[in-house]
């Protein structure tokens, strides 16, 4: 067993350089276009004035809310969801990039109200697979199978990504968030994709050397023939064997109440400063001040866990102890911690463009750090459970969502998340394959990129038809 947990960390040393390339290319790539469409569109150009109110109209389009009635929209629906909820919190990416265009085009709802019954159905299954991981334990060690180090992180910094990703989807055109969003997902697919191919291998020849092992072994004890006593097997048979935990014992181990209290105090304070800023006008002072008192917050409770892992890491290593602190197998610096703030934030920006929970971004980076595939799983999904949450509280009281049709999406995606978890988990511990986790992460997020390409594709060709304005929009008008 330590053998193949420590497998995740040797994986963990190959080079991540090609794929930061390639994200900053793309990016770049993204950026020239940008410049050449808006400087080919500008509003006051021909009728330019006429298509950049069109556009505005687009943006901010009118609410479309279809009623909850059996059809085959709601069957299609249903089962999309179903599938997308299980493998996407298996995953551990959400599955926000399917829900949104699912819901969009298929049931028809408007852009935004699509977007927040994404965030309703992404917390359902985020809290039943929660749940279930609470009653799990750790396949290598005693630990809990979810990594609150980590989770309190990252959170801070997701949420503030999601908060930026919501104001820049006021102002992004819509063909640019599908480009750029695109551009991120085929990138970390592929990595995902890479990474689970060298675990599937690594894993595959662990099982043969254990094999061999176990007929070595098998072929020794045939050959010494030892007969024991009669009277010895008694004693031999009765001596105690460890205890296996109870469910409720092995979810009393895995909850860390300090931690989680932690974590809603920063949902909390988000929640009241979003409460405040959407009951204030637009661009105000007292709008712009509530942005700002979101960074010392993030900044803040991100630094102090910083702080925390390099002090503990730095005392292992000189009391000469190379075990992680963590469940990431790196030894965290502060280019290490640098690095994991700027992820989150990107996390949390694409999941405020697209609608998700930042997972995907989220579970391929815990990945990459080190995790062990049902580690990254269980807590990309508990920090997605959070920010999710936070979005679907706000959106209620914006009236962004319709209850009965939030309501039965959610009960699908309670019973898929925990089925799914339950399934594929059982899975993992009869094929000895966590890699079948990684490959579930790498198809959603291309499900996901499959899915936005196509729909970005159609509604930027009806602009183009439309002539309509596709360059940045003004956030306060």
């Amino acid at each position: 067993m330590a053998e193949a947990a420590g497998l995740y960390g040797r994986l963990n040393g190959s080079s991540t350089r090609g794929f930061l390339a390639y994200v900053a290319a793309g990016a770049a790539c993204a950026a020239v276009l940008a410049c050449y469409v808006i400087s080919a569109a500008e509003p006051g150009a021909g009728d330019g004035g006429g298509a950049n109110g069109g556009l505005r109209l687009s943006s901010r389009s009118a609410r479309v809310w279809p009623d909850l009635a059996f059809n085959w929209r709601v069957v299609v629906a249903t089962i999309v969801g179903f599938l997308g909820s299980a493998f996407g919190t298996v995953g551990g990416v959400g599955g926000g990039g399917i829900f949104v265009p699912m819901l969009n085009l298929v049931v028809g709802f408007d852009t935004k109200s699509a977007a927040a019954l994404s965030k309703c159905m992404i917390m359902g299954a985020s809290a039943s697979s929660v749940w279930y991981n609470l009653q799990v334990s750790h396949p290598y060690k005693e630990a809990p199978v979810i990594d609150y180090k980590l989770a309190l992180l990252f959170q801070p910094m997701l949420m503030l990504g999601i908060t930026i990703g919501v104001e820049l989807s006021v102002i992004f055109p819509y063909w640019l968030i599908t480009v750029l969003i695109i551009i991120l997902f085929i990138g970390t697919s592929s990595r995902s994709f890479y990474k689970g191919i060298l675990m599937w291998r690594e894993e595959t020849r662990i099982l043969m050397e254990t094999r061999e092992r176990e007929e070595q072994s098998k072929s020794a004890c045939a050959a010494s023939d030892v007969v024991i006593d009669p009277s010895y097997q008694e004693p031999l048979l009765s001596q105690p064997q460890p205890k296996e935990k109870s469910a409720l014992e092995t979810m009393l181990f895995n909850l860390r109440w300090k931690n989680i209290l932690v974590l809603l105090a920063v949902w909390s304070c988000f929640l009241v400063l979003q409460v405040v800023k959407n009951n204030s006008q637009s661009c105000s002072t007292v709008y712009w001040v509530i942005n700002i008192l979101q960074v010392p917050v993030a900044v803040g409770v991100f630094l102090w866990k910083a702080i925390q892992l390099c002090r503990e890491s730095r005392a292992r290593r000189m009391n000469g102890n190379w075990e992680s602190v963590c469940e990431a197998s790196v030894e965290w610096s502060p280019a290490q911690l640098i690095f994991c703030a700027f992820c989150g934030l990107v996390g949390g920006t694409v999941g405020g463009l697209l609608g998700s929970g930042g997972g995907f971004v989220l579970g391929p980076l815990l990945l990459e750090l080190g995790c062990i595939p049902q580690v990254a799983s269980a807590t990309a999904t508990f920090v997605m459970m959070f920010s999710s949450s936070l979005s679907v509280v706000e959106f209620y009281f914006l009236n962004r969502f319709p209850i009965p049709f939030a309501l039965y999406l959610i009960c699908i995606s309670i019973l898929a998340g925990f089925w799914g978890q339950f399934l594929v988990r059982k899975l993992v511990v009869v094929l000895k394959r966590a890699s079948l986790i990684v490959f579930i992460l790498s198809s959603v997020i291309f499900a996901s990129a499959l899915t936005m390409g196509i729909v970005g594709t159609e509604k930027s060709i009806s602009m183009i038809n439309n002539h309509e304005y596709m360059g940045f929009l003004d956030f306060c008008k």
